[in-house]
């Protein structure tokens, strides 16, 4: 497969089910239930995918310093993808039932790390099981796959590395939670409310239509670039609560064609870890 889009359509992915070049991933999650996803998949999924845990298999070991989601180290993720049969010709397609909140990790995840063909599925499960196409209860059995990943380390931003950007007009600094818990006025998940000095507020899910499908490209681009002003898009840095959904706005901004941002992987559930790093609440930078 050639294709290396950032989304690919329902239809599309009918069309191509059973290819062994194609590699499809469930990525489906609830923060609150852990296990729902896992469930989820067993019940029905598209036929071939694998699973892939937000917890298990999508981040690393979480330590005291870490946030809530570190990133795998490569080694584990390799093993991941071999076992998925991913090798550098796969197209690996990521769905889930948040209009690719959860997938957006993976397709992230699988580009920062050099596989180039990874793309999300637009709509997702929702809009598959809409248009009534096929599922399947059948768990693919482990496969050997020769996935080859050399990490793009420029694309990510250290906490000490926010530290030091903080207050410099040379970059634009982007919150991709809800309203809500970026104004600290509610903060279901983790111990402190409020956000990082000088960032802005855009929830991730305004990335979509009301059928979660993406928005098309052409609007995407303007909403960003009113957000950005006159920073560049490569100037930017997204954040949210573990470096999940942030990887929302990433793919967004791919899709409208204004390349990649920077991620801060950690996100708010690190940068807390230490009570002396400053934070803001309220609707304003």
């Amino acid at each position: 497969m050639k294709s290396i889009r950032d989304l690919i359509q329902t239809e599309e992915l009918d069309q191509i089910l059973g290819n062994p070049e194609v590699v499809i991933v469930d990525c489906r999650f609830d923060l609150f239930q852990t296990e729902w996803g896992r469930e989820q998949y067993r019940h029905s999924h598209i036929p071939g995918a694998y699973y892939a845990h937000l917890d298990e298999d999508l981040s690393g070991v979480r330590t005291p310093q870490t946030g809530r989601h570190p990133l795998p180290e490569t080694e584990a993720f390799v093993r991941l993808l071999s076992a998925w049969g991913v090798t550098p010709n796969s197209l690996v397609v990521a769905y889930d039932q948040n209009g690719g909140a959860f997938a957006a990790r993976l397709w992230w995840m699988l580009r920062y790390w050099g596989h180039e063909r990874a793309c999300v599925l637009d709509g997702g499960w929702e809009k598959w099981i809409r248009e009534r196409r096929k599922t399947s209860t059948e768990i693919p059995a482990p496969s050997k796959g020769t996935p080859w990943l050399t990490p793009k380390n420029d694309w990510l931003i250290s906490t000490e590395e926010m530290a030091s950007i903080l207050g410099n007009n040379q970059w634009k600094i982007i919150d991709a939670r809800a309203p809500q818990r970026y104004s600290g006025e509610e903060e279901p998940i983790d111990p402190v409310a409020g956000h990082i000095p000088g960032a802005l507020n855009r929830f991730h899910g305004f990335n979509l239509a009301p059928d979660s499908t993406f928005l098309p490209p052409d609007t995407l681009r303007q909403q960003f670039l009113e957000l950005l002003g006159e920073t560049s898009p490569d100037h930017t840095i997204v954040y949210c609560g573990s470096g999940v959904t942030s990887c929302h706005h990433l793919l967004a901004m791919s899709i409208a064609g204004l390349g990649m941002g920077k991620l801060y992987a950690g996100s708010w559930s690190e940068w807390i870890r230490d009570p002396n790093r400053p934070i803001r609440r309220g609707n304003q930078p």
